[in-house]
This record gives structure tokens, C-alpha cells and sequence, in this order.
């Protein structure tokens, strides 16, 4: 049986723990070669042994230079890269009124800025091999507000939102297409501090109708979905997999 990603080149920032490691070994299992991207060290050497088809990049994806330095080690190994999912991301929990400049520039520069670096660096290439897929993984706080802190978490996650509509009606022509992700209250190591508090969790659990919060491996499975050709039609869409949050 034909694997959905198979002989396809992938990248996958922020791809060493939570939904990026899921989306790795889901992608690897379907048949992709995966470069993964994270500034954590000891988490990225757990991929080194891990399969023939996986190479590791060691860089801050704020970092231009860094960027092309392994865009260009990517090609001289496999010549192409069909996938670029852009997962690395940061929050901020502080109130708007405490929330200073620095703090503010540095979500939008890991959560937006990253996205459009990544997508720079890959975008010529796709446009020659007239084929490729961007997925960013933006959340349901770049579909909706809230009443709670985490401002510029919510604005750079909407502007990945608008951006990834702008990239689709840029390159559709050249059959690139370009979506985002809108997870709900999902389990990573990201949330796991907020998660470890009882009335939060419950909170969430009581907002999503589906009675659970969404797992690392629930939101690889739209990723997937988004890289194969089974959605060979789909560009500038939001894929919400929020467990019915946003229905009400």
C-alpha cells in the first residue's frame, strides 16, 4: 500500500517535542523524509539514530541566516522540499496592561516573523518543482479572542492566520498551496504548567464539548492531511480540530 507522503521532503520547526514530534514520527511513518528544526538541543539528538530519513538542524528560526544555511544543507541532500510546517511557537501570560515591547516583538518574531522566514527560504524552490504544501499551525486564539492575558500570543497567531491566506492567493498558480491550523486546548509541553492546575483544566474540559483535551498526535493527523494529496484542492482554509470548542 502506497504511504500518503511517500518520496516527499518535509520540515518540521519546533518539531522536537509536543505537536512537532508528533508530526514527525507521523510523517516519517507515512513515508516522508523530515528535516526537524529546534533550538533544544537534547531533544533534537533523540532524532539523530532515529531513521535514515531524518536530519536535525539546530538553529533559532528567527534567524535568517539560519534559514538559508539549512535550506541549503537540506537540498544538497535530497534536491527538493515539498513540506514546510511551521510549529514553533511561544505564549505570553501577562495581562495587556503589564505586557512590555521586548516581550510583545519576541512572541511576534517566533510566532509570525518565523513563519514568513520559513516560507521565504522554501518558496522559490517550490515554485520551480511547481508543487508544495505550507501548513502553519496557528491556534483557535487567531480565530477568536478572550477575555484572558496572552494578547500577543492571540495577535501573532492572527496574523499567521492572514498570512497564510495571503501566501495562498500569491502561489496558487504555481500549485503551492497554503494553510493554517487552529488547535484547541491541546496537552504539549507548552500548556503543561497551566494544565497541572486543577481549576484551569477543568475549565477547558468544561468549554470543549468533546469532554477532553485534543493530544499532540489529534493535531498531526490534520497536519498529515494537509501535506498529502488528499487535499490537493484545499488552500488559504483553517483547519480547526479544537474538540468543538469554537461551536459555541
Amino acid at each position: 500500500m502506497t504511504k500518503r507522503l511517500e518520496n516527499k521532503v518535509s520540515i518540521v520547526t519546533g518539531g522536537a517535542s509536543g505537536i512537532g514530534e508528533a508530526t514527525v514520527k507521523t510523517f516519517l511513518e507515512e513515508g516522508s523524509k523530515v528535516c526537524v528544526i529546534d533550538n533544544n538541543k537534547e531533544k533534537l539528538e533523540t532524532f539523530s539514530s532515529y531513521s535514515q530519513d531524518v536530519i536535525t538542524c539546530l538553529f533559532d528560526v528567527t534567524d535568517e541566516n539560519g534559514w538559508k544555511e539549512n535550506v541549503t544543507r537540506i537540498l544538497s541532500k535530497w534536491n527538493k522540499i515539498d513540506v514546510l510546517v511551521n510549529n514553533a511557537g511561544i505564549s505570553l501570560r501577562s495581562s495587556f496592561e503589564e505586557m512590555n515591547r521586548k516581550e510583545w516583538d519576541n512572541v511576534f518574531a517566533v510566532n509570525s516573523t518565523a513563519v514568513m522566514l520559513g516560507t521565504q527560504s522554501v518558496i522559490e524552490i517550490m515554485k520551480k518543482n511547481k508543487s508544495g504544501s505550507i501548513i502553519n499551525i496557528s491556534s483557535i486564539f487567531g480565530l477568536v479572542g478572550s477575555h484572558r492575558g496572552s494578547t500577543a500570543y492571540h495577535a501573532s497567531k492572527g496574523a499567521t492566520r492572514i498570512f497564510s491566506k495571503t501566501i495562498a492567493a500569491q502561489y496558487g498558480k504555481y500549485n503551492i498551496r497554503s494553510n493554517s491550523i487552529h488547535p484547541g486546548f491541546t496537552d504539549t509541553p507548552m500548556t503543561k504548567d497551566l494544565h497541572s492546575i486543577e481549576e484551569r483544566y477543568n475549565e477547558r474540559l468544561s468549554m470543549t464539548p468533546m469532554g477532553r483535551l485534543g493530544t499532540p498526535q489529534d493535531i498531526a493527523y490534520g497536519v498529515l492531511y494537509l501535506a498529502s494529496e488528499e487535499s490537493s484542492w484545499v488552500t488559504g482554509s483553517e483547519l480547526v480540530i479544537d474538540g468543538g470548542e469554537t461551536c459555541w
